[in-house]
């Protein structure tokens, strides 16, 4: 077994009917993340059009992608361990560096990123790998799965980095395929078979927390970007009406993700007898479209805060719609693994908002937002109700 220098294992203790805390340097490893997602939506903000959604989808994922396999990998890991803690120093190190590179990655700086990202994916892999060679036979060959993908891929991100223009999109697009593509096939290496979710035996309520905690980094980049931009405006009725939007937004999403869903997911998953199954789906791919969801509506809300008056573009329908659609399909899917059920509220929600894209012609962009910000006050209103305990 994988041992530090005090003699000790490198993996978590599990105790029955109980799980382990998110740690202090799990925390403060998501710190990085709050620095990408940043970058993401400033890059979104400057290159608002098709190729530049494109491009943000991908780096979106790959951001995604390398935090949602660190949180699996520490959740078989101790942070509380020496070496544990200086791989996740490492990974941080390496995160600043791909964070940094973002901005640029389809320009100048695309090997940086590719590099930066391969190390963190590769290097996390492996060390997972041999601190589960002596402890769990099925979880050591399963990540022996994971890095021989994982090398595949890192060829196409290498390779992209090296490219240029729709080379490197292709390149890149490519190698996020196979990675996402991975989970779902098992990680089928000939020779080596398929992994099963039952291999996968992590600590449900841990992950739900994790992932819950990157909800929380994303609603709170939202925030930030919003409050800088809004304090360098004059304070005129328009401003502060729109600034007062974007926060009741904010408070929306967060009612309609935490106040019942998130605590309901991670109740079904600890108690699952199958919690790798609904890791896989619920909280690997199904969070990103949450994560996709809030970065668009900060989008939407810049645009909004930047230009409150006149004729509502088509850059700003994108962004106030498609931002709100986002997030309530993600917590739709997210709800109806965890809870069995699609939310009527939810479905209702995506509806009017699918009538609410026959206005942008006839509203401005601050009433136009304003009447997606009513549609996902609705929704969490309508769950909140038609959920809350029924007294004696």
């Amino acid at each position: 077994m994988t041992q530090d220098h005090g003699g000790r294992t490198l993996l978590r203790e599990r105790v029955a009917h109980q799980h382990n805390k998110v740690s202090f340097v799990e925390l403060f490893f998501d710190l990085v993340f709050v620095f990408a997602i940043t970058q993401i939506s400033h890059t979104l903000l400057e290159h608002f059009s098709p190729l530049g959604l494109a491009q943000a989808v991908l780096l979106l994922g790959a951001v995604w992608w390398v935090w949602v396999y660190t949180s699996w990998a520490t959740n078989w890991l101790d942070p509380e361990t020496t070496p544990v803690r200086l791989m996740l120093f490492a990974l941080m190190f390496a995160g600043l560096v791909l964070s940094t590179s973002l901005p640029e990655a389809f320009e100048g700086r695309g090997l940086i990123f590719a590099c930066a990202y391969v190390a963190m994916q590769l290097g996390r892999s492996i060390f997972t790998m041999l601190s589960l060679r002596a402890h769990s036979p099925a979880n050591f060959r399963n990540f022996q799965r994971i890095t021989l993908w994982l090398g595949l891929s890192g060829l196409f991100w290498i390779t992209g980095g090296l490219a240029h223009g729709e080379m490197r999109f292709g390149l890149w697009a490519l190698a996020l395929a196979i990675e996402y593509a991975g989970p779902a096939l098992g990680f089928r290496v000939p020779g080596l078979g398929r992994s099963t979710t039952s291999d996968w035996n992590v600590e449900g309520a841990h992950l739900a927390e994790r992932c819950a905690l990157f909800i929380i980094i994303a609603l709170g980049e939202s925030i930030l970007v919003t409050g800088a931009t809004a304090a360098k405006l004059a304070a005129t009725p328009a401003n502060m009406l729109a600034f007062a939007n974007a926060f009741l937004s904010s408070i929306a999403m967060w009612w309609i993700y935490f106040h019942i869903g998130a605590e309901r997911g991670s109740e079904r998953i600890a108690h699952s007898h199958d919690p790798g199954a609904i890791a896989r789906i619920a909280y690997t791919y199904i969070h990103l479209l949450l994560v996709a969801g809030i970065i668009l509506v900060a989008v939407g809300d810049e645009f909004v805060l930047a230009h409150p008056g006149g004729h509502t573009e088509a850059k700003v329908t994108i962004a106030v719609i498609g931002g709100p659609g986002l997030y309530l399909l993600g917590n739709l899917l997210f709800k109806k693994v965890t809870a069995g059920w699609y939310p009527l509220s939810h479905m209702v929600g995506l509806g009017l908002l699918a009538l609410l894209t026959l206005f942008p012609g006839v509203l401005p962009p601050l009433a136009f937002s304003l009447a997606a910000t009513a549609i996902l006050v609705l929704v969490a209103a309508w769950e909140a109700l038609s959920l809350r305990p029924k007294e004696a």
